[in-house]
């Protein structure tokens, strides 16, 4: 008995100040633990998370009758992650965007172009340009009856022909490429308009007055030429047949804005100074009948530009009213609607080639029958027929507007809000036209218009990091011979 007590003394029973001691103790090493628990390096806990899958990814891969599969994840894991680390990539420009739960157009924002890095001046003024479909090529038209090609392979730009138009009356007023970026078309005040690739036509020939193709658009196959012309008509020509196919008297005004809704082809926009967008359907139109499926009604003033998004649903209308309006075709307006904008056009007694915006123009009023999803102000609409168009899908989503500005401004608006996001100011005067490169972070504001300057604006980093600079800054060699497209012109009939 005597040593069975001895032995529990001696190994199982403690004293309460000892057993309270042990106790602190014990509390004081998992606190220890815990601590030390949170200074685990992060890139344990990261690695760990990659290569164990998530419940959801666990329940997909589980099938009735089937082992679940093990994805191993580990090659994932490439270099470790410490918090210093962490830190410096998230302090960066580049990585500091909203968060997941604002729009995208909130991230992009940080990208647009921001930096003049080019200038080209002309002698007079310049009209139009636009880039190639593949970003390699950017064309210009100016007053002086020439277009300009540039070449902007592997990050350049610069102009390496020179092309003299025919039968230009006034100046060049639209340009465009076909899709395969091999040849170009251009319009022009002229009686004929001579755009093929090799023998000249003409999309009519009047008798009472001078003749103009203020907008022209290419097929997505590049057989067809769609044009808005000063008649009130528009115009469909086959390159291959050499012939016209479709006229369509379809405004009680200038044409002058036409676009293809996107790659079929069979669905057509125009927009005129009667202040109606009208879409219209190939499939169940007749030239001796021509009817639209529909019209988009809330401008108060002429329409200067079309731009489609290439989903045959959405198109943005730039207007004399100073707005830019953003239109769903599947929501057409009423009767009440356009007669409403017929009658507000007819009304406007002022003339905005060298007058001042009226004061009731800038008021902010929505017509009866405005179908409209969205109307962005605060750009001018001033002195000529000035362009905006959506940005590019492949860098932007195309989730912004940027158009010209008779204030010599380049204007981008964010779709959803319609914010402006970014101005872009150095032109001295009218900014006619804009165009984004579809690839690169890069707008050219084509062009000035008084003061006939080509201005390259392009997205730069305020801020480098030594690993964001490339092994070399020299870009890879580039070919000599460059890609000429075909000259769109030849003698008159």
């Amino acid at each position: 008995m005597g040593s069975r007590n001895s032995s529990s003394a001696g190994s199982g029973s403690l004293e309460p100040s000892e057993g309270l001691s042990r106790r602190a103790a014990g509390l004081r090493r998992s606190e220890e633990e815990e601590e030390e628990d949170e200074d685990v390096d992060l890139a344990q806990v990261l690695a760990y998370l990659l290569r164990r899958p998530s419940l959801t990814q666990r329940k997909s891969m589980t099938v009735p009758g089937m082992v679940a599969l093990e994805i191993d994840t580990t090659h994932l894991w490439m270099q470790p992650l410490t918090l210093g680390s962490w830190n410096t990539m998230r302090s960066r420009h580049r990585w500091n965007c909203a968060p997941l739960t604002y729009p995208l157009s909130f991230c992009f924002s940080s990208f647009l172009p921001n930096d003049l890095s080019f200038t080209d001046t002309y002698s007079q003024k310049a009209f139009c340009g636009i880039y190639s479909k593949d970003g390699q090529i950017f064309m210009s038209a100016c007053q002086d009856q020439t277009i300009r090609l540039y070449d902007c392979r592997y990050g350049r730009f610069h102009k390496f022909k020179s092309i003299k138009a025919r039968d230009v009356g006034w100046s060049v007023l639209d340009v465009a490429f076909t899709p395969d970026g091999n040849h170009f078309l251009y319009s022009s005040w002229s009686d004929y308009n001579f755009c093929s690739r090799s023998s000249s036509f003409a999309f009519s020939r009047p008798e009472e007055r001078r003749f103009a193709v203020f907008s022209i658009a290419v097929s997505s196959d590049g057989r067809e030429v769609l044009g808005g012309a000063n008649d009130g008509c528009l115009y469909v020509f086959d390159r291959e047949q050499n012939r016209r196919t479709l006229q369509i008297e379809s405004h009680e005004d200038d044409v002058n804005a036409v676009a293809f809704a996107d790659i079929s082809s069979q669905i057509l926009f125009s927009g005129g100074d009667d202040a109606i967008c009208k879409v219209w359907d190939r499939r169940t139109m007749r030239e001796d009948d021509p009817k639209p499926v529909g019209a988009l009604a809330g401008h108060q003033d002429g329409i200067t530009f079309i731009d489609s998004k290439g989903d045959a649903r959405y198109l943005i209308s730039n207007s004399k009213d100073q707005t830019i309006k953003l239109w769903d075709i599947r929501r057409f307006s009423s009767r009440e609607g356009m007669e409403a904008s017929r009658q507000a056009a007819t009304q406007q007694n002022w003339d905005y080639r060298w007058q001042q915006v009226p004061k009731k123009a800038w008021k902010k009023l929505k017509l009866p029958g405005d179908s409209s999803l969205m109307t962005y102000r605060g750009h001018g609409v001033l002195h000529t027929l000035i362009r905006c168009r959506f940005s590019p899908a492949h860098s932007t989503g195309q989730q912004f507007i940027y158009s010209g500005c008779s204030t010599g401004k380049v204007v981008v608006y964010d779709l959803l809000s319609g914010h402006i996001v970014k101005k872009l100011t150095n032109h001295k005067a009218c900014v006619r036209d804009v165009s984004w490169h579809p690839f690169e972070e890069k707008i050219v504001s084509r062009l000035g218009w008084w003061d006939g300057n080509l201005r390259l604006w392009q997205y730069r980093q305020a801020e480098y990091f030594q690993d964001d600079m490339p092994e070399s800054e020299k870009c890879p060699c580039a070919p000599t011979s460059v890609p000429c497209p075909s000259v769109a012109f030849s003698s008159p009939q």
